[in-house]
Order: C-alpha cells, then structure tokens, then sequence
C-alpha cells in the first residue's frame, strides 16, 4: 500500500499545487472557503477512490477559530489521515489521474499550439507520474526521459537518435536537475524527437506506451475464442494483464465479454488444429478452461509466451517488467548519486586536508624565516668570535713556530744519532739473516741426506725382492718348460695316431668306392637282363595272345599264392621279392 500511495501523492500533488498556495506550502485558508476548492478536491478524491466522504471532519479540520489545526496542520495531513489511509484499492486509476489532469491542466499545461491531443497530453502527463523521481516538486530525470522516448520512439517504428538526445541532455544538466510534467508534455509536443511522424502515428506510439506503464497492458490483440455453451467460435479483442486476462468485443474496450483469473496454478499448452481451426493453444485455470485460436502461428508463439512469462511472475510473487525495470533504474541512480556524494564528501575532506596543509606549510613557512633570520644573527657573531680567535692565534702560532724550529734542530740532531743507530742495527740483521740461511742451508742438507739414504734402502729392499721373485718365476718357468716338453711328446704321438688311422680310413673309403662302382656296374648288368626279360616276355605273351586267344597256359606251381600281373602269374614268389628287395637296399647302401 505504501507504492499505491506514493503513486496517488503524485498526481494528488499537481491537483493540490493548482490552487494557491502560501510559502510553507499549505492551502491558505481563504482559498479553501471562497473558492470551495476544500470541498471540490476532497469530494472529487473520495468519489474517484471510492472512499466514504466525511465532511465533518474536514470542516473539524479547518475551523476558523484557534483551536483549530490550520495554524500548524495543513491540507496534507488531513489528506493522509482522513482519504489515503481508507483507500483499498479497488478504483479506476485512469478516472482518478483524469480528475486530478482536469484541476491542474487548464492552469500549467502551455497555451502554444503542440502535436500531440490534450488526451496524448494526459497521457504524457500519467506517464510522468509514474517515471518521475520520489520528491517534491516532481522532475523526471535525463535518464528516465531518455527510456521514454526511447519507448514511444520503437513504438512508431523509427530509430532512436542517440547523438541527438546527448545534446538536448548535456544542455539539459547545464541547467537543472531535469523536467517537470508540463516540460515533458512541450518535449514531446514540439515533435523534436519525432520528426517526420504525424499526429496519428505520435499519438498511437504515446497510446502504446500509456497502455504498457500504466494500465499494466503486456499484450494485446484479436484473436478467435470458443465459447463454453453453445461451442461457437467469436472474433474478441485480448488484453493481457499481470493477473488477468480481458476480452472485449472489439478494441474501443467499451463492451467487455468476460475475464481469464491468471495465477500461478495457471498452463497454457499448444493444441493440434481441428475443426477448420489452426493455431490454437488452451489456457487451463482451477475452475475453467479456455480454447484459443491466434491468426497465425507467430502469434500464437507469442500469447503463449507472454501469458506464461506472466503466470511465472505470479508464481514468483515478481511486479510487472516495466516496474522492475523502473525499480531497478532507480536503485541504480541512488547508488550512483549515494556513490557521487560519498565521493564529494571525499573532495570536501580532501580540500580540507588540503587547506590545513597549506595553513600548516604557511606556519613552517613563518618558522623557517624566523630560524633564518636568528640563524643569519648568529653567522654575525659567530664571524666576529672567529677574527678574535684568529687574532689569537696568530699570536700563538708565531710563538710556536719559534718552539718549533728549536724543535726541529733537536730533531735534526736526534735524528742524525739515530740513523747511525738504525744503521748498525741494519748491519746486525743483515748479518743474523745470513746466520739464518747458513743453518736454514745445513738443516735442509742433512734432511736430503737423510731422505737419499732411506731411498737407497728401500730401493735394495725393493732389489732384493724383486731378485727372488724373479729366481721364483725361473724355477716355475723351467718346470713349466718340462711339463710342456712332455704334453708335447704327448701330442706328436696322438697325432701320428691320428695320421695313421686317417689314412686306414682314406683306404677304406677308396675300397668302398670300389665296391659302389663295381656294384653299379652290377646293377647295371642287372638292369639291362631285366629289362632284356621283360621285352622277351611281352613278346611271348603277345605271340601267344594272337594264336591261342583267351587259352590260358598249365604251368605246375607251388602251393604257395602266387603274385598276378596283368599277364598272368609272376615268374617269382612273394618270399622270392622280399628276397630281392632286401638285395637291392643293400647295394643301394654300399653304393651310397
């Protein structure tokens, strides 16, 4: 309730200002009688917010004699006690912001002629109640200016100049803080910031915008609804809202069909065409559900968005975007103009440092002149001192260049006695050094002596061993000498051996390739008889075969089976072949 009554202050506010007031900002009390404007503007704000009108107690308020409260009481104590305290909410803020424009505009707004309608002007002039900045009198900042007409400038579809509006706002800054409502009406009535644009298109931008920021309008648009008894599908006019849903039979708002309850236990899901319809999406409430049909499909993506971004600001308990944008603005200007001061008080602290620096450099200043001058006094008298003293000794030193020169001749005479002194001194350790050396040479003498005769024992130590060592190795090498002799003795005869059995063997080898010849040459023999034989036994046979046909010969024979060929009975038995082929593999052998 405290934003609501914030909001109602401000245009509450231009209202009250209209009439006259005095210095300490009160309605003087002859204004409220004569002119009824205690009555008027009381009765009006009771009507327009549906708070119960109690006369009474205004007449209380503002009685003529002293014990009344208007010597320390003015209209605004009353108006917060008696009128906003009661307001719950449930009225028409446009109704109430026009009654408010109608008692405030005929005074402020400006008598040359502007592009905009006086309605665009009211509604310029809501929208800066809403966009302006919490104190009194009311200005809208540069940068809530710039958002403005950043906002009507998309909503006529041209582009924002920004060069522009950074020379309208630094000439803005040169003079004041920013524009009061009726400042704001003539920027935007001048057509600065929309040339080229006429008053239609100025004016549905400024419609657009008024519709967003102040009645809460996040979407709007026609679109097909089905209705719930008789299934038919009608043409209405949708306008979204933070928590409702309205649709009226045309835009004009003027004849309202019904409402959609939004909260956070609302769903929109798409649906499949049907029944000639395309595009369609549900809105399911607790109580009812609603069948929607947009114009095409980008505008049915886009209901569905909004009316669930709307139903997930519900569940999350968040204002509208436009409020929380325009909170988080001005979060954000506090924080830099609470930055800004804090760094001023640093300037101011700084330059306060600074100055009691200065003041302090001045102070050491004055103390090093003074030092100086005193410093300069005493140079004076320390000069004066020091050509007494060097008047002193002057003196001193004539007398102790007299001293000295006796002294000197002393000296020269010391100094004579004692280089002859020094000189036999001189002769005396010369004469130890060559002592020195002498027993230096003679020590280090016998030391080589000493070290060549223990050199020469080792070295016949070392003889004598090396002596028997070798006396050693000659005994060892003439036994291995011996030893070697007789292996070798051993050898020729293994060797001889070893000859005589390979030429036994060299015969034997020769004798067996005798033998292999003489056995080829017997097979051979073999051979050709055999092959003889056979050649003899083909023709036979076929001699036979062609005088005697089929007629086999008798033959006697052993009892034992006989081996048959093609021609008949074999000329040997099987005993006789086995015979035979161990015959064979034996010559094969010998001959191998």
């Amino acid at each position: 309730m405290v934003g609501l009554k914030e909001e109602l202050l401000k245009s509450i506010w231009h209202a009250f200002t209209a009439l006259d007031l005095d210095r300490s900002g009160k309605v003087s009390k002859s204004q409220l009688k004569a002119s009824g404007g205690r009555r008027v503007l009381s009765h009006n704000l009771c009507t327009v917010l549906n708070v119960p009108h109690d006369p009474v107690a205004l007449e209380e308020h503002f009685r003529d004699d002293d014990e009344g409260p208007v010597s320390n009481q003015g209209y605004m104590p009353y108006l917060n006690k008696f009128i906003l305290e009661k307001v719950q909410g449930n009225f028409d803020k446009v109704e109430f912001n026009r009654m408010c424009w109608t008692l405030c505009a005929k005074k402020n707004l400006s008598k040359s002629p502007l592009l905009i309608s006086d309605e665009d002007a009211f509604k310029v002039w809501v929208i800066f109640n809403f966009l302006s900045e919490d104190k009194y009198p009311l200005i809208i900042v540069p940068e809530e200016i710039e958002y403005l007409l950043k906002k009507i400038t998309e909503a006529m579809g041209a582009g924002w100049q920004q060069e522009q509006f950074d020379h309208y706002k630094i000439a803005l800054n040169t003079s004041r803080e920013g524009l009061s409502a009726w400042e704001l009406i003539d920027l935007i009535g001048s057509g600065q910031f929309s040339k080229g644009m006429d008053r239609q298109t100025v004016s549905m931008a400024i419609n657009e915008v008024f519709n967003e920021l102040i009645l809460d309008v996040l979407k709007q648009g026609y679109m097909l609804k089905k209705g719930h008894k008789r299934k038919n599908w009608m043409e209405r006019w949708f306008v979204l809202k933070p928590n409702i849903i309205s649709y009226y039979v045309s835009e004009d708002l003027k004849d309202k069909k019904g409402d959609i309850i939004l909260d956070g236990n609302c769903c929109v899901e798409a649906l499949p065409d049907k029944d000639g319809k395309k595009c369609l999406f549900l809105i399911k409430c607790l109580d009812k559900t609603f069948e929607i049909s947009a114009s095409d499909k980008k505008k049915k993506q886009e209901w569905i968005q909004a009316i669930q971004s709307t139903v997930s600001l519900l569940r999350a308990g968040s204002p509208p975007p436009h409020k929380e944008a325009r909170q988080r603005r001005k979060e954000l200007r506090q924080k830099l103009l609470a930055e800004q001061e804090e760094l001023e008080r640093q300037m101011k602290e700084l330059q306060a440092a600074n100055e009691n620096k200065q003041k302090e450099l001045e102070t050491v200043r004055k103390q090093l002149e003074a030092a100086a001058a005193r410093a300069a006094e005493e140079e004076k008298k320390r000069l004066q001192t020091q050509l007494e003293l060097q008047d002193r000794f002057s003196l001193e030193l004539e007398r102790e260049k007299m001293v000295r020169q006796k002294m000197e001749e002393q000296v020269a005479q010391k100094s004579s006695e004692l280089e002859q002194y020094l000189q036999r001194v001189r002769e005396l350790e010369e004469m130890y050094k060559q002592l020195q050396e002498a027993l230096e040479d003679e020590k280090q003498a016998r030391q080589d002596e000493e070290t060549v005769r223990k050199l020469q024992a080792r070295l016949l130590e070392e003889e004598t061993a090396k002596r028997a060592e070798l006396e050693k190795w000659h005994l060892q090498q003439q036994q291995t000498i011996q030893m070697t002799e007789a292996e070798k003795q051993e050898l020729e005869n293994q060797r001889m051996m070893k000859e005589q059995a390979l030429q036994v063997a060299m015969q034997q080898l020769k004798q067996l390739e005798l033998e292999r010849k003489e056995a080829l040459e017997q097979y051979e023999e073999v051979k050709k008889k055999l092959e003889t034989a056979a050649n003899n036994t083909k023709s036979w046979k076929d001699k036979v075969a062609h005088h005697e046909g089929l007629i086999r010969l008798i033959e006697p024979g052993c009892k034992n089976p006989h081996l048959i060929t093609n021609w008949g009975p074999a000329a040997f038995t099987e005993a006789e072949l086995e015979e035979r082929q161990r015959s064979w593999k034996g010559k094969k052998a010998t001959s191998e």
